[in-house]
């Protein structure tokens, strides 16, 4: 009788690419919430779900773009949850103008990145998908788990806040 064999553990495939990934998968998340302290809970939340996911029967093969995927939703369920806890608090405040014309320039980069800190977590995650990441809407929306027509909305309202608070910045740097 033979004895049975032991299986490796899937996740010792993910633990030989962790040293080359993990700042690939750091650099990504921080470039995009420009927050330490997210980027490396994140991160973290990153490595924990990809060893769940590839201890998994008929788990597709971990690589870093693959990690990077996972982040990238990790993150957005970050920007999610923080969208939660600001629609609490902005509850009793009045709700965003909705104002509508295309705004073609080149911005300023530190002050892009200040702005973009200062939208609501819907907005940054809409604005940073869609023109960071550059995905078409259809997968803007598909990643945040809305109708296109939905997030056509929401762009048009990121667009218009983004807007707004980037020339007040401007206005005060002046």
């Amino acid at each position: 009788m033979s004895e049975p064999r032991v299986r490796p553990d899937p996740a010792f495939a993910l633990l030989e690419l962790y040293e080359s990934a993990l700042p690939e998968v750091y650099g990504y998340l921080l470039a995009r919430c420009g927050d330490r302290s997210v980027a490396e809970e994140l991160t973290s939340e990153t490595f924990l779900g990809a060893v769940s996911a590839c201890r998994r029967p008929g788990a597709t093969p971990v690589s870093t773009p693959w990690l990077i995927g996972v982040a990238r939703h990790k993150l957005v369920d970050h920007w999610r949850r923080r969208e939660r806890e600001e629609r609490g608090l902005r509850v009793v405040h009045e709700a965003e103008p909705d104002t509508v014309d295309p705004w073609d320039a080149e911005l300023d980069a530190l002050v892009t990145r200040e702005v973009l800190a200062e939208l609501g977590a819907h907005h940054r995650a809409a604005l940073t998908l869609r023109y960071l990441d550059g995905l078409r809407v259809p997968e803007v929306a598909g990643v945040l788990g809305r109708t296109v027509h939905a997030t056509e909305a929401l762009l048009v309202r990121a667009r218009s806040a983004f807007r707004a608070v980037y020339r007040e910045k401007e206005v005060r740097d002046d």
